[in-house]
């Protein structure tokens, strides 16, 4: 080899290096020191000059991750040690069973220390390490043979191609899941759907049907991750326990779950599982609930492990984000607006801990989306929200007694006819303005607490109010005696007083709750209160444009032609001087507030808190001065998160804005 062939030599192993120091310090440590660009232009220079020089061409090298052209099938790989599966434990009380059991068979009362893990709900798989290099990455299968899925694996830049350090062991195989982070699947199915393909329902399945693909380019944009877990073979390394095994895994550039934790006894795991539990849908990725493994290795060959599992090592598992169930009838609702929204009926079933027996569809292309038929199966979702959904239709499980759901012709309340208001729209709508289901929903979002505050105005007062013709519109609550609330079934004198007095309280309302109030279509809660900021009283609405109201930063032209054409109508003047007539000024007012250290700034919630309502948190922050948004920007300067934190959750913590719970929010506020 002359002196320029070493230096090219020397200058790829340079590069390699580089490089996968760059996806251990991002994928394993999470601490990133080069920059993509930096990393692609130097993994590009790679590529370069491995196709000039192909002799040096190895295996692990970073630009093999793909190798290009199409698989003609995945090969059988037979496992060293059977990758056996984990018994399940549904309660804490099924917890503690388990560690007595095994304390019986150990047959002395000695201390046993755990190691925990989020059991992440992905793809088992085993990785093979011969001499530092991944050589064989293989499918659970039935847990004896699996399949040879190195091609694929090869793609996932969190599985490294060669271990660091220098003390691993000769042949090292470690288990591991194999997974699809919850954003990358969104971003997946808005692909296929574009492509009328089919959508998956979840990340494992998603994981799942991207490592059978053939073809490892395209599993290489899925963006599929893996944490490491476990070990089957380590010849020429012994371990004395769990912990020290993922020390050292991750010292060798394997990547281990920051959220794995280390417990002295059974009272710290039912911590962490308690802990986990609530805090599941914070995290990036699907997790199903806690795996809890004996540390100590010795203890472990004691145990020893049944013909299907280990005796060492339990799942707890969580209630399930997800159930199948079937669809009794499809109703339809009506809301204030005039939308006529599909509902599901279902056969009740548990899910996240809830009895779910309904789930919108909101609209009837999503219904034919889904091809959702009465009395087909269906898979259900409550994960991070309180609506469930309908994910999937199982349409294996049809009958052939399935009836496809038809769009109503007339109102399922006042029988007048339905349209679209636009072509373009998805939604179809009740074109009468009386119908007394629109007028409902409108008294009763009119009355709610975040608009006009109506205590005492639900819905079973409502419904009687429009049921007996009392009440034909917004204005004819202030228009209400005594006698017209007696003559109600449940109202006795001293309520009907209350409610009276708490219309007439109404009347002071601020300009932003009654724009709310209205119901304007797109016109939210944080848009009626810029709204009322700039303009202070409900008299310059009629005056405004377009033009003007697309000048203010935070309306568009959606909420602008939106507000132009309800303030332009007659019935609208109407109503407003009517109001006006019964003593109903709003106006905006804004106290003087002393300069505090919640002057100016602006929060963002996410999550449910245990002693505030996200209403009473918003106004907390209102009447000292600062503002709340609802979506994260760079410009955020709090964002407090409660239990079940959603995606908000994890692009605070990419923009690396300031995080809060809500013990650190009411001492911020002194509340």
């Amino acid at each position: 080899m002359d002196l320029n062939t070493q230096n090219i030599f020397k200058e790829i192993e340079q590069s390699r290096e580089r490089l996968r120091n760059a996806d251990y310090r991002y994928y394993v440590l999470s601490d990133p020191e080069m920059s993509d660009k930096e990393y692609d232009d130097m993994l590009k220079k790679l590529q370069e000059l491995e196709n000039r020089y192909p002799q040096f061409i190895t295996a692990d090298s970073p630009t093999q991750r793909v190798a290009g052209g199409i698989s003609g099938g995945f090969t059988t790989v037979r496992h060293p040690v059977k990758m056996l599966s984990l018994d399940n434990t549904y309660s804490i009380d099924e917890l503690r069973d388990w560690e007595d059991k095994i304390k019986r068979l150990l047959k002395r009362n000695v201390n046993i220390d755990y190691m925990t893990e989020l059991k992440v709900d992905g793809i088992s798989c085993a990785l093979t390490y011969e001499k530092g290099a991944l050589t064989v990455a293989a499918t659970r299968g039935d847990g004896e043979i699996g399949e040879n899925i190195t091609a694929n694996i090869k793609t996932i830049k969190s599985v490294p191609l060669r271990l660091r350090e220098d003390d691993y062991p000769d042949i090292l195989e470690v288990r591991g899941e194999i997974y699809m982070d919850k954003k990358e699947l969104q971003e997946l199915n808005k692909e296929r759907l574009k492509k009328g393909e089919p959508l998956f329902a979840n990340p494992r399945n998603a994981a799942s049907g991207s490592l059978k693909l053939l073809e490892p380019a395209i599993v290489a944009r899925r963006n599929l991750k893996c944490f490491v877990h476990s070990f089957g073979v380590s010849k020429g390394y012994e371990f004395a326990n769990h912990r020290e095994f993922m020390e050292k895994t991750k010292l060798w550039g394997l990547r281990v779950n920051p959220c794995n934790r280390y417990c002295k006894d059974l009272s710290q795991v039912i911590m962490y599982c308690q802990q986990w539990q609530d805090k599941r849908d914070a995290l990036e990725y699907e997790i199903d609930g806690v795996v809890i493994k004996v540390n100590e290795y010795t203890l472990r060959n004691s145990l020893g492990v049944t013909l299907k599992s280990p005796r060492w090592a339990v799942a707890y598992k969580f209630p399930a984000h997800q159930a199948t169930t079937t669809i009794k009838r499809i109703e339809f609702s009506v809301g204030r607006t005039g939308i006529i929204t599909p509902v599901a009926i279902l056969t009740p079933i548990t899910c996240a801990g809830v009895t779910i027996s309904r789930s919108t569809l909101h609209n009837f292309d999503e219904i034919e989306r889904l091809d959702v038929r009465v009395g087909d199966t269906v898979l259900i979702e409550r994960a991070g929200e309180v609506i469930p959904k309908i994910v999937k239709v199982i349409t294996s499980k049809r009958t052939g007694t399935e009836k496809k759901v038809k769009i109503p012709a007339r109102c399922p309340v006042c029988k007048a006819e339905v349209a679209k208001t636009k072509e373009e729209d998805v939604c179809w709508y009740c074109i009468n303005p009386d119908c007394p289901a629109q007028l409902t929903r409108s008294l009763l979002h009119f009355a709610s607490r975040r608009a006009m505050d109506i205590e005492g105005m639900g819905e079973s007062v409502v419904t009687a109010l429009v049921g007996k013709g009392v009440v034909k519109s917004l204005v004819d609550i202030y228009k209400l005696t005594d006698r017209d609330l007696l003559a109600l079934p449940l109202f006795a004198q001293k309520k009907a007083h209350n409610l009276l007095a708490a219309i007439d309280a109404s009347k002071q309302c601020s300009l932003s709750r009654f724009l709310y109030g209205l119901g304007i279509k797109h016109v939210g809660e944080k848009a009626a209160m810029v709204l009322a900021e700039h303009f202070k009283c409900v008299e310059r609405f009629f005056e405004l444009t377009i033009q003007d109201l697309q000048e203010i930063h935070e309306i568009g032209p959606v909420i602008a032609d939106s507000l132009v054409n309800f303030f332009s109508s007659g019935p609208a003047k109407k109503l407003i001087t009517e109001f006006q007539r019964l003593g109903i000024q709003p106006k905006e007012k804004r106290a003087v507030i002393k300069k505090n250290a919640i002057t100016g700034k602006t929060f963002v919630f996410t999550g449910e808190m245990e002693g505030l309502s996200r209403a009473q948190a918003q106004e907390a922050v209102e009447a000292l001065g600062g503002k709340w948004i609802s979506s994260i920007s760079k410009n955020v300067d709090f964002v407090v998160v409660g239990k079940a934190a959603g995606s908000k959750y994890q692009k605070a913590r990419a923009l690396e804005l300031p995080i809060i719970d809500e013990a650190g929010f009411r001492q911020l506020l002194k509340i």
